[in-house]
């Protein structure tokens, strides 16, 4: 309990609620007393007594008069009028994810199930408070994109709390690795490895690479580019090759590609992690007097909106968007009806689309 901007009763009652979640504590279960709780996280028994008020509102706890506070399932657990799937996302409203989000909510309708959605604001911390909604509602499965899924995950019990009460799981994007759930997803690798082999294929030998690393896209992504210069005996020189994290997606990558593009054997084309970032350092393009395709190639990846949002027509990678929404939902209830295995992954092949920004050289 670390979160100094959180009252104490809700730190408390997140605790707690782990305790119930993980199955720590199962139902008709006697909680500890008042005294017990205060002294176990240093809090007074008024904070320990609103916890336990709230949390029996909420139909997890119950009293009985003369011997104590003890575990219920929470209110409309048993009875469920309509089927609920879950979804979290890193966004919801951003870049290409409500295409995602109506893929998956037009198949549940479809199907008859609603949706309780999420978004993580690709953060661990609200990740795992996401999870916790989540797990206090009475889920029949849930369809997640993991946050920063290169950089671990430190929201693991919460999974194994799903696992525990059989809640269905299936990621999109990527998979945590120590996960076993279905992974609807982009082959990423091969996407980035078709953008430079483009680019070596229209005469370009300096080709500078930009990738975001705290998620595994991005990492498989840069693999992908480095095996496309090993394969066709195009060295990368150090400088070649741009990483950065999700907080510094803006600046690291605009200040390297302008310093890149103001020197001489500066490169004469650029791999974007996405789109988002390809239309980001256009601005870093301008801003040196260089023109696309003019002086440099670019190269992106989705095939968002965006890629064909400005003067410049991107060439880009496919990414199925609605279509990987409406497969993870087909996944889930494939899983709900028994009829998926755990371990298996949808997996969609990126396709080139070629428009104006790369020339021949």
């Amino acid at each position: 309990m670390t979160d100094k901007r959180m009252p104490k009763y809700q730190l408390v009652k997140q605790e707690i609620m782990a305790w119930l979640q993980s199955g720590k504590l199962k139902p008709n279960d006697q909680m500890p007393t008042e005294h017990e709780i205060a002294d176990r996280f240093q809090v007074s028994r008024q904070t320990v007594r609103q916890t336990l008020g709230e949390l029996e509102q909420e139909g997890w706890l119950y009293r009985l008069q003369g011997k104590g506070t003890f575990v219920s399932m929470p209110r409309g657990a048993a009875v469920q009028e309509v089927q609920t799937i879950g979804m979290i996302t890193t966004h919801i409203s951003d870049y290409i994810f409500p295409h995602i989000v109506r893929g998956a909510e037009s198949t549940l309708r479809s199907r008859g199930y609603g949706l309780l959605l999420s978004s993580t604001d690709n953060s661990k911390e609200k990740e795992k408070e996401s999870l916790m909604m989540m797990l206090g509602k009475p889920l029949n499965g849930l369809i997640m994109e993991p946050t920063k899924s290169a950089r671990g995950n430190p929201n693991l019990e919460h999974f194994l709390a799903m696992q525990h009460r059989n809640i269905p799981l299936v990621m999109i994007n990527a998979r945590y690795p120590e996960m076993s759930c279905p992974c609807v997803k982009v082959d990423d690798e091969s996407g980035a490895f078709k953008a430079a082999e483009h680019l070596i294929g229209m005469g370009h030998t300096r080709i500078a690479g930009f990738f975001k690393i705290d998620d595994l896209q991005g990492v498989n992504r840069l693999k992908g580019f480095m095996r496309a210069h090993q394969q066709y005996g195009i060295p990368l020189s150090p400088g070649s090759v741009v990483t950065y994290e999700t907080d510094d997606k803006n600046a690291k990558p605009f200040q390297a590609a302008l310093a890149m593009l103001d020197r001489s054997g500066r490169p004469t084309a650029f791999v974007c992690y996405n789109d988002e970032l390809a239309v980001h350092l256009l601005g870093a393009v301008r801003q040196v007097g260089l023109t696309i395709p003019g002086d440099l190639s670019m190269v992106g990846f989705d095939d968002a909106t965006l890629a064909t949002a400005t003067e410049v027509q991107l060439t880009t990678l496919t990414h199925p968007k609605a279509e990987m929404g409406t497969k993870a939902v087909e996944v889930l209830l494939s899983m709900i009806d028994g009829r998926t295995l755990a371990g298996e992954d949808i997996v969609f092949e990126p396709e080139l689309v070629v428009r104006d920004s790369v020339r021949r050289i």
